[in-house]
């Protein structure tokens, strides 16, 4: 009888096992970066969904209604008007990267770095540039600008021609949180090689697509993936697509 509890008992445990338990290492991605350059901006995967496969990430909305940031399993849309507005379960989104963030690396910096400075700071610091990262940092910043682009109608403009009506926000001496990754050169027309950040404010109010950046008391946690899972859309626009020509790049 005590042999039969005790396989009892680990059955319920493995059974109650949180999900990253077993994809804390996957970085989770919905279609590709080129396939939304070109205007796939419909998306066929819910929040509710994505939330099985990360707590931390980016990544957009249908018809591109703002700015997507994940963060200690909470999610949030920051709209052209720069608010951060909770995600309900219901929204779906046409690009997305999520995981569950793990810290392995944490690092202080106390010095101002602009964002091409970070930049080649965090190439420093990294273990690898074949791998893919998580990255956080979260503190003071003397200056963060990001933008925010208005929600679109079909017939769907490619990005370079939304980005002509994007909204620019400017905030100083502000407290917050960066939300990325950095993915290898040869993720091209997957995801963008190198960095992409978001943001957003402490108070969870403000943020956005991080276009720049003056550090000045910050604390960067890194989190590397060995594991990388892509769902493509099954969406029309994205089976007609050619998605074998070369696509423009955008700092998305």
């Amino acid at each position: 009888m005590r042999l039969i509890g005790i396989v009892c008992c680990l059955v319920i445990w493995i059974f109650s096992v949180p999900v990253w338990a077993a994809n804390s290492e996957v970085l989770y991605q919905t279609s590709t970066l080129n396939a939304l350059m070109e205007g796939v901006y419909d998306g066929s995967i819910s929040f509710k969904e994505l939330r099985k496969h990360g707590d931390f990430g980016l990544g957009t909305f249908n018809g591109l209604d703002g700015e997507m940031i994940a963060l200690d399993g909470k999610f949030y849309q920051v709209k052209s008007n720069g608010y951060a507005y909770p995600v309900s379960d219901s929204l779906k989104t046409p690009f997305s990267i999520v995981k569950f963030f793990r810290s392995e690396k944490t690092v202080y910096l106390v010095r101002s770095y602009n964002y091409d400075q970070l930049a080649r700071y965090l190439d420093s610091i990294i273990l690898s540039k074949n791998l893919l990262y998580a990255i956080k940092i979260e503190g003071m910043f003397d200056y963060v600008k990001t933008r925010s682009v208005h929600k679109q109608v079909k017939p769907y403009s490619k990005f370079s021609e939304v980005l002509r009506s994007q909204a620019v926000f400017e905030f100083r001496n502000i407290k917050g949180t960066i939300v990325g990754f950095r993915t290898p050169e040869y993720f091209a027309g997957v995801n963008a090689p190198g960095y992409h950040f978001h943001f957003i404010s402490e108070d969870r109010r403000f943020g956005g697509h991080l276009l720049g950046c003056e550090t000045r008391d910050i604390v960067i946690y890194m989190d590397n993936s060995r594991e990388f899972r892509l769902v493509l859309p099954d969406s029309s626009d994205f089976l007609k697509m050619d998605l074998m020509k070369e696509s423009e790049v955008y700092d998305y």
